[in-house]
């Protein structure tokens, strides 16, 4: 579920640490050179009590890492172990990043202050713990996108630029490299759990699970109990991954390391949004068998969530963590019907109708080599007008089927009467990146910023 930003007073807290020394190690940030403030989420500072800081001590917290008051006087980077592309890898964890706070916002949800590119771990092995100040104006553009279209995303909320020229192997270097701070419902992944599994500690699993009820769960349920923590993340989960279809996103490493039990996506490294419907498309060059293609996310992500059942098996029997991994294709359709009528700004009507409608829909689109954020825009609200170019027998189809679904409220925001919708397709990232590596020009990125959550708006009206 996304959360629309409210106000709220600072509350710090230090609930991670109730899990023991075994869920993180005490580190310490990287001494930067410089600290250069690039972005700063202050809509999302809000909810948590800290858009009142000025740059100065807002780089001193999220540039330098000095400590937040009441929150974890010491960074901790987490353990972890997963499946990175179906192999089990009991070396990883927080590499190049740390939980550096914990806070809560005005309705009492807990959330954390992450880092990436904030120096060495006991995690990082060969990696030098950094971040290149690209993949944090990517990460930038990734979150802002999927927050405007409704997917439960974590949130970029400070970007410092260090001072430090990078190399890597797979872009120009040397790369100029960057402090990012990502807001996010919990840091705790499926690849947590694996971790405990495999060292058959059944005490930390159970507090492990107490923990993730207490602070993510309704608050209606048994607090200790496995079977009831896997149904709540194979219903997040399944949502999840209706949400990044119907955006045309693909995430590019759904490694079950990289799956948060709040359902909340994060980490963005080689994200795409596909300008066709692609299932084939893929989003990570590496990625050479397409495990993580478009139309292989749900399968994806339903697997990583069965690895958290086998984890649970710690502690639960296997015929009921069964059942509720058997739940997920029904709630993955329903997801889908969910998030593809909210960009049409269609009540959707009963479920088998309202999936042969998207089905119509998204034959139309291939068929015709549709855009996919042309089509949503173009068919918003079932304005006939609009449509009037779309002909053929596909489109008549479509226009046909759509007439007999209803608005969902408003759809008279300027945006809708823009000449194109606002899309984020590779070519544009690049020409943003191009005007920060040439010139020092931020402003491109800033207007994007500003154009993407105009149309969040526009969708939430």
């Amino acid at each position: 579920m996304t959360i629309k930003p409210q106000p709220a007073k600072y509350h710090p807290e230090t609930a991670i640490l109730s899990l023991g020394e075994k869920i993180g190690d005490p580190v310490k940030p990287a001494d930067f050179p410089e600290t250069i403030l690039r972005f700063r989420n202050d809509r999302w500072a809000e909810t948590v009590g800290l858009a009142h800081l000025n740059d100065e001590q807002w780089i001193g917290h999220f540039g330098r890492f000095e400590p937040l008051d009441g929150s974890l006087q010491e960074p901790l980077a987490l353990r972890y172990h997963g499946h990175q592309f179906r192999s089990y890898n009991p070396e990883i964890g927080d590499g190049r990043g740390f939980l550096f706070a914990q806070l809560r916002d005005g309705a009492g949800r807990l959330l954390d202050l992450g880092t990436k590119g904030s120096g060495q771990t006991p995690y990082s092995r060969f990696g030098d713990g950094r971040l290149t100040l690209k993949g944090g104006v990517r990460e930038i553009l990734a979150t802002e996108m999927l927050e405007a279209l409704g997917v439960n995303t974590s949130k970029t909320f400070s970007l410092v630029e260090t001072g430090e020229e990078l190399v890597r192997g797979d872009e120009p270097s040397p790369t100029r490299s960057a402090a990012m701070v990502r807001l996010s419902h919990g840091h705790i992944r499926i690849g947590t759990f694996q971790r405990i599994a495999f060292e058959r500690d059944e005490a930390m699993m159970t507090r492990l699970v107490e923990y993730c009820l207490t602070q993510f769960g309704t608050g209606a349920e048994d607090a200790a109990e496995p079977v009831t923590l896997l149904r709540q993340v194979v219903e997040r989960t399944a949502d999840l991954a209706a949400s990044y279809m119907a955006a045309g996103f693909v995430h590019g490493v759904l490694n079950s390391d990289n799956i948060n039990i709040t359902g909340e996506s994060f980490d963005y490294g080689p994200w795409r949004f596909t300008p066709k419907w692609d299932p084939a498309f893929t989003a990570a060059y590496f990625d050479q068998t397409g495990l993580y293609a478009f139309g292989r996310q749900a399968e994806a992500i339903h697997w990583d969530v069965a690895q958290l059942a086998v984890s649970l098996r710690l502690l639960s029997d296997a015929d009921p963590l069964i059942a509720e991994l058997e739940r997920f294709a029904d709630l993955y359709q329903q997801g889908v019907m969910k998030h593809f009528f909210r960009r049409l700004g269609l009540l959707p009507g009963e479920l088998t109708s309202s999936l042969r409608v998207i089905e119509q829909c998204v034959k139309a689109m291939v068929e015709t080599g549709t855009d996919i954020d042309r089509f949503f825009f173009d068919w918003r609200c079932g304005d006939a007008k609009r449509v009037e170019h779309y002909t053929g027998e596909q489109w008549d189809a479509v226009r046909a089927d759509l007439t007999a679904f209803t608005p969902a409220g408003a759809c008279d925001h300027p945006y809708w009467s823009d000449a194109a919708p606002c899309s984020m397709h590779i070519e544009e990232v690049e020409t943003i990146w191009s005007a920060i590596a040439e010139r020092d020009d931020w402003q491109p990125l800033y207007d994007k910023v500003a154009a993407i959550r105009r149309m969040g708006e526009a969708h939430v009206q």
